[in-house]
């Protein structure tokens, strides 16, 4: 047992032995695999990770959720490597993603700020892969608030995204509300989601992006530019739709569209720009002293009003003026630009409640203007030999030709008014000529742009100084400076008046034609001596077929079945020829005169006796002149004088001034002439080559070709020389050797 006891402690230390290396064999070889002790934290650190996450919810759902590679915490503040940062949407569906290399996460305050560049993507989906149109971010020194998840930087910020791009120098985005806030120096290029659309540049002081109103607010001022189009305004809200600028509102703005053949100018205190899917500009409204600037090689037309709407042409892929329409206080004024070889038209300004102005093709010149209210448009004169012009009327249609002229007007219960270019120092300034009637149609020379035709219809109106005329219708022939009136129409100023079916006047001379069924009334002139064919104390009225004054109305002319009378004075023929400066008169053809003779003792005797006693004379011709007051009559004359006639080859009557008591002072008879004078119980009929009539004492004296004398009561008598008194039995005959007088006496029963 002894020697067993020793043989078992042996191996209880063989044993030890074996466990004892193998420990320290294992302790050795675990020592080596061990890694390494971490190191000593620093003192202001309180720990230290990897892959750190961080989030925050509200109302079971996700606000935000901050990533970092490395964390360490310093007191209530985690600084951050390789951040990837989520901001939450409303309704948890979307995020917003920033990814930094260096970031601060402020817990106690609930913000992240990161100094170097921050990359922000907007609009992820919480679940499944990216997709739809994604805005990028790019700046520094951004803070991102964790409970509201608003970002902001006021550094320098570069936007892209699926529309288009820009930049801002300070910028906040508030992913709760969905708002962009862009603070200054914003510019941004909006593409739009068409690719054949062109990019719009928008510029501002400050931009503020609603995304959930799909609504952009620049301010406090803007500038939007696409292509040629140029908008500058205090403020503007741009409205989206699908991603593409639908809609733009203005205040305080102003526009061009600038074109190498055409130029458009647009202003207003409010102005709403409407856009095309592409992006043309299709419908402008311009609100609040809004004014309308079309420029083209041939004229400026401006229109001016409370409001203008523009309407665009968006066929040839450009936005081309179609249509305006100007409303409250509207006016359209269209200047004429100087062309090489051109005359100068004159500038036209319209004004009216509503004006509405269409374009031709291309856009470059005015196709129509129409008025939607009463106005009124006026033709200012750019060269001398110009008239100027107004119209007005309850509604007006302006056709235009080439190069801005206008080719024809239309108008309903219009007015004109046209005056005449200056006159020479000196001399007076002519009345303006004024009209008014139910419808107007105007036609222009479609080279110079002058009045060329004007038509008149519907209860015409003239009026031109003392001059006036009316009529159913009447055409001005401006070329030729003629107006015609037709249909009952009617002249008369301070001198007379004329009515016939038609009456044509000449501007430039004076000169009036009337024609059918011609009705004419001339005072008297009152000018020199009177007589009672030409008197200067009663009017001169006249019927005819046909009547022609020339040299300022100095000479008349009636045609056809002519009628001139004065007082009771009577002239009848188919054609009467006055000369009142010459004081002349002829008459031609079946001519017919009557002159009222008072009777013998004054006006007390005529009182008592009745009518007076007419002398009347009829020939083929006339001739009158007021010098020595002779008439002579001509182609066969006849003279009736109460119970005396007097026929003769011809018959010279002297007349008396119109003060007297008779018109007809003597008349003598050349030809073959016979006298009768003819009561209820005698008859004396005289024949001799020539005659005399003196009406103060109705003798007549015959001589000349044997005259004779045949008295139903006394026989008959010849001699040289005859004379007898017609109102009583009173008889003279001269004779000579040759001649004696012969008298055969019948005897009395």
């Amino acid at each position: 047992m002894r020697r067993k006891r020793g043989l078992l402690l042996a191996a209880i230390v063989v044993i030890l032995g074996a466990v004892a290396v193998s420990y320290y064999s294992r302790r050795e070889r675990l020592a080596r695999q061990a890694p390494p002790p971490p190191q000593a934290l620093p003192r202001e650190v309180e720990a230290v990770a990897s892959d750190w996450v961080w989030s925050h919810t509200a109302g079971g759902r996700p606000v935000v959720e901050v990533r970092a590679k490395q964390f360490r915490q310093v007191g209530g503040r985690f600084e951050l490597e390789r951040v990837d940062l989520r901001l939450y949407h409303n309704d948890g569906s979307r995020f917003d993603g920033v990814k930094s290399a260096r970031a601060e996460f402020d817990v106690a305050q609930g913000s992240l700020y990161s100094e170097g560049e921050v990359e922000i993507t907007m609009g992820l989906p919480a679940q499944g892969p990216a997709q739809g149109r994604l805005v990028l971010v790019r700046s520094s020194g951004v803070t991102f608030e964790s409970r509201t998840g608003r970002a902001s930087t006021e550094r320098l910020a570069a936007f892209s995204f699926d529309q288009g791009q820009g930049q801002a120098v300070g910028a906040s985005y508030d992913p709760g509300t969905r708002e962009l806030h862009m603070k200054s120096q914003v510019e941004l290029n909006w593409r739009g989601r068409d690719p054949a659309s062109k990019p719009m540049k928008l510029e501002a002081g400050e931009l503020i992006y609603r995304e959930r109103d799909a609504l952009v607010s620049l301010s406090p001022w803007a500038r939007l530019t696409r292509e040629n189009t140029l908008l500058e305004a205090a403020g503007a809200l741009v409205f989206l739709a699908d991603g593409a600028i639908q809609k733009v509102e203005s205040r305080q703005a102003r526009g061009t569209d600038r074109y190498p053949d055409r130029q458009l100018e647009y202003a207003a205190e409010h102005l709403t720009m409407h856009f095309s899917p592409r992006g043309e500009v299709e419908k402008i409204t311009a609100d609040g002293k809004a004014g309308l600037v079309a420029l083209s090689e041939a004229a400026r037309t401006t229109v001016r009003a409370e409001r203008v709407d523009l309407d665009f042409d968006l066929s040839s892929g450009q936005s081309v003026l179609r249509k305006a329409l100007a409303m409250g206080s509207s006016s359209m004024e269209s200047v004429p630009l100087p062309r090489p070889g051109r005359a100068l038209p004159e500038t036209r300004v319209l004004r009216s409640e509503v004006i509405q102005l269409a374009m031709r093709p291309g856009g470059r010149e005015i196709d129509s203007v129409e008025t939607h209210a009463p106005g009124e448009v006026e033709f200012l004169p750019n060269r001398p030999e110009q008239r100027h012009r107004r119209m007005a009327g309850e509604r007006m249609w302006i056709s235009y030709g080439p190069e801005n002229r206008v080719r024809s007007v239309r108008a309903v219960e219009v007015r004109t008014s046209s005056e005449g270019p200056a006159p020479p120092k000196g001399k007076p300034v002519p009345p303006p000529a004024l009209t008014s009637s139910k419808d107007l149609a105007a036609e222009f020379d479609s080279q110079t742009g002058q009045l060329a035709r004007l038509e008149q219809w519907g209860d015409f109106r003239y009026e031109e100084g003392a001059r006036k005329a009316q009529a159913g219708r009447a055409v001005l022939e401006e070329a030729r400076e003629v107006i015609t009136l037709e249909q009952n129409a009617r002249v008369w100023d301070a001198a007379g008046s004329t009515a016939a079916d038609w009456i044509r006047l000449e501007q430039r001379t004076g000169d009036v034609t009337a024609q059918g069924k011609v009705i004419s009334s001339r005072l008297p002139d009152r000018k020199g001596g009177s007589s009672g064919l030409l008197s200067t104390d009663e009017p001169l009225e006249a019927r005819a077929g046909r009547m022609i004054t020339t040299e300022r109305r100095q000479k008349v002319r009636y045609e056809g079945s002519a009628v001139l009378w004065q007082g009771a004075n009577r002239l009848r023929a188919e054609t009467v020829d006055i000369d009142r400066a010459a004081r002349r008169l002829e008459a031609h053809g079946g001519v017919w005169t009557q002159f009222a003779d008072a009777p013998k003792g004054g006006s007390d005797a005529a009182k008592r006796k009745g009518p007076p006693v007419f002398a009347v004379v009829e020939s083929a011709d006339l001739n009158y002149t007021e010098a020595d007051r002779l008439a002579r009559y001509s182609g066969g004359a006849r003279l009736r004088r109460a119970a005396l006639e007097v026929r003769a080859g011809q018959i010279r009557a002297y007349f008396r001034e119109a003060s007297a008591q008779s018109s007809l002072d003597r008349a003598y008879a050349d030809g073959q002439v016979e006298v009768v004078e003819q009561t209820p119980d005698r008859v004396r009929k005289g024949l001799a080559e020539h005659a005399e009539y003196y009406a103060d004492d109705s003798r007549i004296v015959l001589w000349g070709g044997a005259p004779s004398l045949a008295d139903s009561l006394r026989g008959q008598s010849r001699g040289e020389r005859l004379t007898y008194w017609a109102d009583d039995d009173k008889l003279l005959i001269n004779g000579d050797e040759q001649r004696p007088v012969v008298s055969r006496l019948r005897r009395q029963k």
